[in-house]
């Protein structure tokens, strides 16, 4: 059967990001570190925040789910200039083939829910078989997630009409 979803790749990275709204682009203080945890927050929010504009579809009947997943520590080009990290990557690191499964779990998994988050479940979700993962508090705050998602679409001049409202979730819910 059809089970369409859009799959959102993250990194455990989204665990140091912040979304600065004065300096999304990097241009007033760049450091590759901060950009990319920023950037990977903001991939984490972006499924969240999908998943709750896809509610009016999903009450409508349509099965399209957003899903989130990292790939732990997984030895890949990412660490080659990152001399400290690049030294653990033999004891902690997964193999680039088992890194995948967190996404491909997402992609495939009949269980995996919209609005859910896999990555893999031994020692502080570095590497072991994909689980659904933990999201911060930061990832939750939706009243961010929709500014993210206005300013995104505002930058790069892509709109997307869904069916419900920024926050129609939560006011549903309350």
């Amino acid at each position: 059967g059809r089970d369409p979803r859009v799959v959102s790749v993250s990194s455990l990275a989204h665990r140091t990001g912040w979304i600065d709204f004065n300096d999304l682009q990097g241009e007033r203080f760049y450091s590759a570190w901060k950009a990319y945890g920023q950037s990977k927050l903001a991939c984490l929010m972006f499924a969240l925040e999908l998943h709750r504009r896809l509610g009016g579809a999903r009450a409508a009947g349509a099965s399209v789910r957003a899903v989130a997943a990292h790939p732990g520590w997984t030895a890949t080009d990412l660490q080659r200039t990152a001399g400290v990290v690049r030294v653990f990557n033999p004891l902690f690191a997964m193999k680039p083939e088992d890194g995948a499964l967190p996404t491909l779990r997402a992609a495939t998994d009949p269980e995996a829910e919209s609005g859910s988050f896999w990555g893999p479940s031994r020692f502080f979700e570095l590497n072991g078989p994909p689980v659904p993962a933990r999201i911060p508090k930061r990832a939750q705050d939706e009243t961010a997630a929709a500014r993210l998602w206005e300013e995104s679409e505002k930058r790069t001049g892509v709109r997307f009409d869904l069916d419900v409202a920024p926050g129609a979730a939560t006011r549903r819910a309350s």
